[in-house]
C-alpha cells in the first residue's frame, strides 16, 4: 500500500506541474507552439543527461543481471503489446493512431522521477532498458505504421541523441569511469529536470487541444481502457504465471513467476511494469506531426490518458504489490 501512496503523491505533484504549463499558455505568457522548443531541450539535452547519469553507479554482478533481466522483460512486454493490439485491431477496428497509443507508453519521461521517489537513484539504471527497447521500436515499427512505404533509416534509430547517451553511459558503466564532480554534478542537475520538464511540455500541448471533444467522445475511453488497464492487466497475469517459484536470498520470501527469477526481482520487475502503465507516448504525437498522420487524434489520446493515469497508475501498482 505504501508504494501506491508514494506513487499517488508523485503523480499529483507532476500533474500540478502539468497544470502550470497549461496556465502559462492560457494566460498568454507562452504560446502552444513554444512547446516545440521545450521538446528540443527535453529530447536533446535533459533525457541524454538523465540516461548518462543513471549509468554512473558501481558495477556489480547483481546490477548486470538486473539489466539483462529488464532488457529481456522490456522486449517481451512490447511484443505482447504488439500482438494483443493486432488482435484487437480486427475485433475493434482500431485505426493506426489508436494502435500506436495502446502499444507505446510515456515511460521514458515519467518513469525516472517516479522510480527515484519510490525506490531510489540506484534503481534508475533499470529504467534505461525499457527506454532502449522502446526507442528502437518507435523508429522501426511505429514509424513504418505511421508512414507506410517510407524507407527505414537506421541512422535515426542508432544515432539519435538518446541512443548515443546510452552508448556513452554503458561505456562509463563497464569501464567504471566516474565523471568529475563539476561535470557529473551538472549532468545530475539536468537529469533531475526530466519529470518537471516533461509535464510542463504536456501541459503546453494540452492547451491547444479542444477538451470538449476529448472528454465527450465515447470511443476515446475505449483506447484509454486498453492503454491503462487491459494491457497492464494482461502483463500482470503473464508476470504471475511465468517462471517457477524461487526464494530470493535477500528477503527469504518465496516469489512466483517472473519476479522470482532474480535477486530483488519484485522491485526490478516493478520498474518495467511501471513503464508499461504510463499514459500514451508523447513521441508518437511528435512523429504523427512529422509524418502527417493525424497528430490531432494522437494529441487527444495523450491528453486523456495523461489525466486518467492519475487514478489508474496508483491502482495498477497497488494491484501489482498485492499479486506479485
Amino acid at each position: 500500500m505504501a508504494v501506491s501512496l508514494i506513487l499517488t503523491e508523485q503523480i499529483i505533484k507532476l500533474f500540478i506541474i502539468l497544470l502550470l504549463g497549461f496556465l502559462l499558455v492560457k494566460l498568454g505568457l507562452l504560446k502552444a507552439s513554444d512547446s516545440k522548443s521545450v521538446s528540443v531541450i527535453l529530447v536533446y539535452l535533459i533525457l541524454p543527461c538523465m540516461i548518462i547519469n543513471a549509468f554512473q553507479i558501481d558495477y556489480t554482478p547483481q546490477v548486470r543481471t538486473g539489466l539483462i533481466f529488464t532488457i529481456a522483460a522490456s522486449v517481451i512486454v512490447h511484443l505482447i503489446f504488439i500482438a494483443v493490439t493486432a488482435l484487437l485491431k480486427r475485433l475493434l477496428g482500431l485505426d493506426t493512431i489508436e494502435q500506436m497509443t495502446v502499444i507505446y507508453t510515456n515511460g521514458g519521461i515519467l518513469v525516472i522521477p517516479l522510480v527515484q521517489a519510490m525506490l531510489g537513484d540506484d534503481y534508475v539504471i533499470y529504467s534505461c532498458s525499457f527506454i532502449v527497447v522502446q526507442i528502437i521500436l518507435l523508429w522501426t515499427h511505429c514509424k513504418q505504421k505511421l508512414c507506410s512505404g517510407q524507407k527505414l533509416e537506421l541512422k535515426s534509430i542508432f544515432l539519435n541523441a538518446n541512443m548515443v547517451a546510452i552508448y556513452v553511459g554503458i561505456i562509463l558503466f563497464f569501464t567504471q569511469i566516474h565523471l568529475p564532480d563539476v561535470i557529473g554534478g551538472t549532468i545530475d542537475m539536468l537529469a533531475n529536470m526530466v519529470g518537471p520538464m516533461g509535464m510542463l511540455l504536456a501541459g503546453m500541448a494540452i492547451s491547444e487541444v479542444p477538451l470538449k471533444h476529448v472528454f465527450m467522445t465515447g470511443r476515446n475511453y475505449l483506447v484509454v481502457l486498453l492503454r491503462l488497464f487491459v494491457d497492464p492487466g494482461i502483463l500482470l497475469a503473464g508476470f504471475k504465471l511465468s517462471g517457477a517459484a524461487s526464494t530470493p536470498v535477500n528477503t527469504g520470501t518465496a516469489l512466483s513467476g517472473a519476479a522470482g527469477m532474480i535477486l530483488d526481482g519484485k522491485n526490478i520487475l516493478m520498474i518495467v511494469y511501471l513503464a508499461c502503465i504510463t499514459p500514451a507516448c508523447a513521441t508518437v504525437t511528435s512523429m504523427a506531426q512529422l509524418y502527417d498522420s493525424n497528430a490531432a487524434e494522437s494529441s487527444m489520446f495523450y491528453v486523456l490518458t495523461t489525466i486518467c493515469s492519475i487514478i489508474s497508475m496508483p491502482v495498477m501498482i497497488f494491484v501489482y504489490t498485492m499479486v506479485i
